[in-house]
């Protein structure tokens, strides 16, 4: 793994850049490479260390929930939105995704039900999520524990479109990962059978044994009328996981009024920050119940 220090652009001294946050090159064990977006706190860490929201997609989404964050930090009092570490994964590229995100976000390996893409050109290669979470778990998580005081109860994944559909997964998965998960218009469709599959052994692992986390599943109204049948597909996962709060799996629903797929980004990742702060304040007060 490599771990470089913040990069400078020495052609460019007007640069606008975001008090407070740093770029990180990591190449992974597998040689895959990423480019990690960073901000942290200007106020002194809990005793405890910082909470830590792990955004997908961080080329496309930084930005926004870092000033999101330091707007609605400043008084916690009012906002319910308290100091953390924001991670945005990303890759190298200018764009705001990279193709590179299909093999990461996808389960299975040619599972799109469409042999190319709307345009006519062929899909990226897939199948790497198993990867990429253990490339989260075992050496992106412990890097950032090591350079930042950070609560290891107290983290949350955001994840859009693809990037939801790898939340679920990483949730089925491996649901201790993080406390919180955070997947918008989740794109079930493109790998039904391989997430239904993980859904269903997640269900019967619930069965036999009880779980600490939470799950926001959010929507454009717009995208019930989408022809991937996206809505449909997250509403009826979110009944399907409704009925598990008893096992320890808290699951809420949000539909952002006149929004699509791509215009729902903003207003879910503003909402993602007082909905991850909640499902920690509210598992502080059950260790304290």
């Amino acid at each position: 793994m490599v771990w470089e220090g913040m990069l400078k652009d020495e052609k460019s001294s007007s640069m606008y850049t975001i008090t407070g946050t740093e770029q990180q090159q990591i190449v992974s064990g597998l040689n895959r490479e990423y480019h990690i977006f960073i901000s942290k706190p200007n106020v002194e860490p809990p005793a405890t260390g910082y909470p830590v929201i792990y955004y997908l997609d961080g080329n496309s989404v930084f930005g926004t929930v870092v000033e999101a964050m330091r707007i609605q930090s400043a008084k916690p009092e009012k906002t319910g939105v308290v100091p953390a570490v924001i991670v945005g994964i990303g890759y190298p590229t200018d764009s705001p995704f990279s193709p590179a995100r299909f093999y990461d976000y996808t389960i299975t390996r040619g599972e799109i039900p469409m042999r190319s893409k709307p345009d006519g050109t062929a899909w990226p290669d897939q199948g790497g999520a198993e990867e990429f979470l253990s490339f989260i778990e075992e050496e992106l998580k412990p890097k950032i524990h090591r350079t930042y005081p950070t609560d290891p109860s107290k983290q949350a994944l955001f994840g859009h479109s693809l990037g939801g559909l790898f939340v679920l997964y990483a949730l089925f998965a491996k649901p201790a990962a993080f406390r919180t998960y955070i997947a918008g218009s989740p794109s079930i469709h493109l790998n039904e059978r391989s997430i239904l599959e993980k859904e269903t052994m997640f269900r019967n692992q619930l069965e036999k044994q009880t779980i600490c986390a939470d799950l926001l599943i959010g929507i454009g109204e717009l995208e019930n009328n989408h022809k991937s049948n996206i809505g449909n597909y997250a509403k009826k996962m979110v009944g399907r996981l409704s009925n598990y709060e008893n096992r320890g799996l808290k699951v809420n629903f949000i539909e952002f009024a006149e929004e699509g797929h791509s215009s729902v980004l903003p207003p879910l990742v503003n909402r993602s920050l007082r909905y991850s702060c909640e499902t920690w304040n509210r598992s502080f007060q059950d260790r304290q119940a």
